[in-house]
C-alpha cells in the first residue's frame, strides 16, 4: 500500500489543504555549532535542525484485530488517534513502548503512530524500531498473530527524522510544519520527553518542510540525546539484556501499570509495587584520555576505592550512558582503560526526570 494511500483522510475532504502542526517543543541544551548548519551557513540563521535516522525503520500493522493484538505485546497502551491540545483532530498520534520476553527484559524498544482512520480505512499503526532489528521485529509480530486479522509488514515508503530546536529560545516560536502537494507526512512530538523535540516521518526532504529548517549532522543528534538520557535502539537497550524499569522506561512515558496484561508484565509490575529500583541507566560526562574505538559495551564502572558501580552500556565520544547503582553516582567514579589508564567518569540526573528520583 502506498503512503498516500494510507494515510488519506488527513484534511477534509481527502482533497483539501494538507496537514499543518505547530512545534512547541522545549529541549534546554543547546546543540552544537553543526547541528543547524550545513555548506557554510552560521547556527543563527536556522532555527531547527533536522536529523535523517537511517538506523530507525517502520514497521506496518493493520487489520481490524490491531490494537488489541498490539495491546497484548507492549509496554504501554496504544496512541490512538484524537485531538490534543494544538493538534488537528486529524493528526497521527504517538506513544511510546517496549517488547519484552517471557522473562521481562526488554526485546524491542519502539515509538508507534497511530494513524488516523478513514471512513473505509482499517486501524492502522506504525512502529518505529531499529534496523537492524525490523526483521526480528516482524517476525515476533508473525510469531504472536496466530488467528488474529491482522496484516503485519515493512513501510519503506517514510522515512525518520528528528527535529530539535537549535537554541532553547527558539523552541517557544510558533514554527509551522507545511506538507508539500504531493508529500505524505506525519508530524508528532516525541512521546519520550519534550527534551527530544519531535518525530516526522516523510517521503521527501524532512528539512524542505520545516520552515527555518536546515540539515543537522546525526553525531549531534546522537549526543543530544545521550546528554538527555535517553536510550534508542539496541547499542543502548540490548535485547534480552537490558530491563525497562532499570532503563527508565517509566520516566519516559512507556509503560502503563492499569492496563491489561501483556508479555513479560509479572517481573515489571512487581518491581513497579515493590519500589526497589537499586540500578538505572544515567547518563555521563567522560574526561580523561579516551581508548581508541571508545569505550567498550559492559567495561565496569569503579569507585574511588575500586568497588563496582554498575557497568558502562554506550557512547559517542566523551557521553554516553551507563548503568549505575544510584547511590553510587554522587561519589567519584572511573573507568579502567588497557590503552590510557583511568577515565573519570560523572553521571548526572536529567532535569526532566520526576523530582522524586532526584
Amino acid at each position: 500500500m502506498a503512503a498516500a494511500a494510507l494515510l488519506r483522510g488527513a484534511a477534509p475532504g481527502r482533497g483539501g489543504r494538507a496537514w499543518s502542526w505547530r512545534l512547541r517543543a522545549a529541549p534546554r541544551r543547546r546543540l552544537g555549532h553543526n547541528s543547524c548548519c550545513q555548506r557554510g551557513e552560521s547556527a543563527g540563521s536556522a532555527a531547527w535542525a533536522c536529523f535523517l535516522l537511517d538506523e530507525r525503520a517502520l514497521v506496518r500493522v493493520r487489520g481490524p484485530d490491531s490494537a488489541p493484538f498490539l495491546l497484548g505485546l507492549l509496554t504501554n497502551e496504544l496512541p490512538l488517534p484524537g485531538p490534543a491540545a494544538g493538534e488537528a483532530s486529524t493528526s497521527a498520534r504517538s506513544g511510546y513502548a517496549h517488547f519484552l520476553n517471557v522473562q521481562g527484559r526488554t526485546l524491542y524498544d519502539v515509538i508507534l503512530y497511530g494513524l488516523p482512520e478513514g471512513s473505509h480505512e482499517q486501524p492502522t499503526f506504525l512502529l518505529e524500531c531499529d534496523s537492524s532489528v525490523l526483521d526480528a521485529l516482524q517476525r515476533h509480530l508473525v510469531l504472536h498473530k496466530i488467528r488474529r486479522k491482522v496484516t503485519v509488514e515493512p513501510c519503506p515508503e517514510l522515512r525518520v527524522w528528528a527535529v530539535l530546536p537549535c537554541a532553547p529560545e527558539e523552541a517557544g516560536r510558533a514554527v509551522l510544519l507545511q506538507e508539500k502537494a504531493k508529500c505524505t507526512t506525519i508530524l508528532t512530538r516525541d512521546p519520550r520527553t519534550a527534551r527530544m523535540g519531535w518525530r516526522l516521518l516523510s517521503q521527501d526532504e524532512g528539512s524542505a518542510l520545516v520552515l527555518g529548517g536546515r540539515l543537522g549532522d546525526l553525531q549531534d543528534y546522537h549526543r543530544h540525546r545521550y546528554q538527555q538520557g535517553v536510550p534508542e535502539g539496541v547499542h543502548d537497550l540490548p535485547p534480552g539484556v537490558a530491563l525497562p524499569l532499570e532503563s527508565n522506561l517509566a520516566f519516559m512515558n512507556g509503560v502503563s501499570f492499569t492496563k491489561g496484561c501483556y508479555i513479560g508484565q509479572e517481573l515489571t509490575a512487581r518491581t513497579h509495587h515493590m519500589g526497589v529500583i537499586r540500578k538505572r541507566l544515567f547518563p555521563v560526562q567522560l574526561s580523561g584520555p579516551l581508548p581508541v574505538g571508545s569505550i567498550a559495551p559492559g567495561t565496569s564502572v569503579l569507585t574511588k576505592s575500586g568497588q563496582a558501580a554498575g557497568k558502562y552500556r554506550a557512547g559517542l565520544g566523551d557521553v554516553g550512558l551507563a548503568l549505575l547503582r544510584s547511590e553510587k553516582i554522587k561519589g567519584p567514579l572511573h573507568i579502567r582503560s588497557s590503552e590510557s589508564g583511568l577515565v573519570a567518569l560523572t553521571a548526572s540526573v536529567p532535569d526532566w526526570w520526576p523530582t522524586s528520583t532526584k
